[in-house]
């Protein structure tokens, strides 16, 4: 998997997610640079999606 873009328009995607699924909070939708993994495995266990399914939204946002 070629790294996932997010850093330059993490806040638009952010937005994006938290109307989508009302059940993410903040702390969930926190990003660290270097911490992609760490993000994708709390949206994984939070919205009970595959990790490509996770990867597949953020993409599409």
């Amino acid at each position: 998997m070629d790294k996932l873009e997010l850093k330059g328009k993490w806040n638009q995607v952010k937005g994006k997610l938290k109307e989508k699924y009302a059940e993410l909070s903040d702390d969930d939708l926190k990003y660290q640079e270097g911490k992609d993994d760490q993000l994708i495995g709390k949206l994984q266990e939070k919205l009970g999606k595959s990790r490509d399914e996770v990867i597949k939204e953020l993409r599409s946002l």
